[in-house]
């Protein structure tokens, strides 16, 4: 019987045999920095390393090849549309663009400006609309209403969260023995990915979600046993921004799941950790990217003598934003 959030081991290994070739099998790192900071074996996963430059690559990639299976290259050729705080659209634009189908993306106005440009080189039709990414998907279901475009969700499908699980089978390939796995969680689709493969491998593997100190739609879903909305605010973490859908149907339960703590940082924490991985690891990472990190020092997490990976996401910041941070830091 399959789980009521639809994320099986089985899916996530024909993700892998979907997505091969055309995703990166981004390193693990020790750092040796962190490694001595927190007395434990901290490993970074590199999802930085993705050509459009962050995980999302691999649910995008997975969902459109998986329609073509499904229903041809004519399924699809009107287009595909999603929202998205910019990541996801980044990588569904380029997925598109090599699977060779049209893509429509979908923007709230807090979306910073670096990001839209880095998804209209892509070639993908950019709209802006409205000021949450709840906003934007208004303007996706038009576009699928009147259009007949395809929705390509950012998180919110098994065939999603089953790309972002491959991540998961790497890490228990490259690291069996992991203790914990420390992932930033927004819609859900990464840490439950993750978590699902994790868990189906190594259970006792702790899973930790990191979200934002404000805003974190997913952490306040789960408190009331139903998806809320919340109100976006402006963070270094932006990509941890917007809500999980108020007919959320798969990434809610699977959170619930496999996700075994949860902390929320602060923007000052937010901005430490960016600083002290450009400054020790030489990785430019987006805010999103170095929550992991913020929550350990934020909170002193214990993980002495544990091996340790974290999930560092994507790198789409843009020198204003580092430049932020330096000055939220004071170094």
């Amino acid at each position: 019987m399959l789980p009521r959030h639809g994320v099986t081991p089985a899916l996530i290994y024909e993700a892998r045999r979907r997505i091969a070739g055309q995703v990166v099998r981004s390193p693990l790192i020790h750092s040796t920095a962190l490694s001595a900071r927190f007395d434990a074996d901290i490993y970074l996963k590199l999802e930085t390393c993705q050509p459009s430059g962050a995980f999302k690559l691999r649910g995008a990639t997975n969902m459109i090849a998986a329609l073509i299976e499904r229903h041809g290259q004519d399924g699809l050729a009107a287009g595909v549309t999603t929202a998205s705080t910019g990541n996801h659209g980044r990588a569904m634009a380029l997925a598109a663009a090599r699977l060779g189908v049209p893509a429509t993306i979908c923007l709230s106005h807090l979306v910073p400006a670096n990001k839209v440009a880095a998804i209209e080189t892509l070639g993908a039709e950019v709209v802006r609309v409205g000021e949450s990414q709840d906003e934007a998907f208004g303007e996706v279901e038009r576009l699928v209403r009147e259009r007949g475009m395809t929705l390509i969700p950012p998180f919110d499908d098994p065939l999603i969260a089953a790309g972002q699980g491959t991540i998961g089978l790497e890490l228990m390939e490259d690291a069996p023995d992991l203790d914990r796995v420390i992932v930033g969680l927004s819609g859900g689709g990464l840490l439950g990915g993750i978590g699902a493969a994790v868990k189906a491998i190594r259970p006792g593997t702790r899973i930790t979600g990191v979200s934002l100190a404000r805003g974190a739609a997913m952490w306040e879903s789960l408190q009331a046993g139903r998806p809320v909305e919340v109100e976006e605010v402006e963070s270094l973490g932006d990509s941890l921004g917007g809500g999980i859908g108020l007919d959320n149907r798969c990434t809610l339960a699977l959170v619930g799941e496999v996700m075994d703590d949860h902390y929320q940082v602060s923007e000052p924490a937010i901005a430490h950790a960016m600083v002290d991985i450009l400054e020790h690891e030489k990785l430019l990472v987006e805010g999103a990217a170095a929550v992991g990190l913020a929550a350990m020092a934020e909170y002193r997490i214990d993980v002495q003598g544990q091996r340790v990976a974290l999930i560092l996401s994507g790198n789409a910041v843009s020198l204003e934003t580092i430049d932020r941070a330096r000055k939220l830091t004071g170094r």
